[in-house]
């Protein structure tokens, strides 16, 4: 499973919206839309406040492993 799909499943499973994603990372919903499509790579600061946010890796969040227990 890649990020794109992980970051959607985790704003699904936490019932927010792409625009409450975009607030908390300080972008644009527009732009929040294209890394969920793809469209654009997430950067790394991005991955550390989702990582952060949602409680879980950025292994996680990356997919280099199904557990979501954050290390930090």
């Amino acid at each position: 499973m890649d990020y794109k799909l992980r970051i959607r499943d985790l704003r699904e499973d936490h019932d927010k919206t792409q625009q409450n994603i975009a607030d908390i990372l300080g972008t644009s919903q527009t732009m929040y839309a294209r890394y969920e499509r793809g469209a654009s790579e997430l950067p790394v600061r991005h991955l550390i406040r989702l990582s952060k946010y949602y409680n879980v890796s950025m292994e996680y969040i990356v997919g280099l492993t199904d557990n979501k227990t954050p290390v930090f």
